[in-house]
């Protein structure tokens, strides 16, 4: 179901069971919903970055060069260069 490109920089390191999701499904149009619409919406991430092991990307997601993302994580939004983030949502714990 997941349509939309996944750019994937030199270096990266993705842990097991990292999920890269890029399918955006209507929140308040319920009948598209229930009709089974979706739209895609592409993921990028940066050279040099790791993400830890259980990590959720969701649509439409950047992350940033040399980036570390911690394990378990759920990236609902962009994620600059140089920062370590984690949690859920996932959040800039200190630069890197």
């Amino acid at each position: 179901m997941d349509d939309a490109l996944i750019t994937i920089g030199d270096d990266v390191r993705i842990g097991p069971r990292t999920q890269l999701l890029t399918a955006l499904h209507p929140v308040e149009d319920h009948e598209r919903r229930r009709a089974g619409w979706e739209r895609p919406a592409a993921i990028t991430i940066g050279d040099n970055t790791w993400l830890g092991g259980g990590v959720i990307v969701c649509p439409g997601v950047t992350i940033g060069d040399n980036t570390v993302i911690g394990a378990g994580s759920v990236v609902i939004r962009d994620i600059p260069d140089h920062v370590f983030a984690a949690g859920n949502p996932a959040r800039i714990i200190r630069r890197l």
